[in-house]
C-alpha cells in the first residue's frame, strides 16, 4: 500500500458514515420544517379570516383569485402526492398539510 492511498475496507466504512450522516441531517431537516394537522387547522382559518377581509375591502373578484390560488396549490399538492404513491384520505391530508401547514409558524 502507497502513502496516502486508502484500502477497499476504508472507503466502505467511510461511504457508511456518510450515508449516516446524510440520513441524519436529512431526518433534523425534516423535523424543522414538519408541519402538523393542528397548524393546518389554523392555516385555513387564517386564510378564511383573510378572504373575508378582502371580500369585505375588495369584493369578489380578489377574493376569487386569491381562492383560486389555494386551491391550485392544494390540487398540485394532492397530484404530486399521488404521483409518489400516496393514496385516499392519507393524500388528502398531506396535500391539506402541504397548502395549509405554514399556520403552524404563525402560532407561537
Amino acid at each position: 500500500m502507497t502513502h496516502g492511498s486508502k484500502s477497499d475496507n476504508d472507503t466502505g466504512a467511510s461511504s457508511d458514515q456518510y450515508t449516516q450522516d446524510i440520513r441524519a441531517d436529512r431526518q433534523a431537516i425534516r423535523q424543522a420544517l414538519r408541519a402538523d394537522l393542528g397548524g393546518a387547522h389554523i392555516g385555513l382559518l387564517v386564510t378564511v379570516i383573510a378572504l373575508v377581509v378582502t371580500a369585505s375591502f375588495s369584493g369578489p373578484r380578489w377574493t376569487l383569485i386569491v381562492s383560486g390560488c389555494f386551491t391550485a396549490w392544494f390540487v398540485l399538492a394532492l397530484a404530486a402526492i399521488r404521483l409518489r404513491g400516496g393514496r385516499g384520505g392519507d393524500a388528502l391530508r398531506r396535500a391539506y398539510v402541504a397548502t395549509f401547514g405554514w399556520g403552524d409558524y404563525v402560532t407561537p
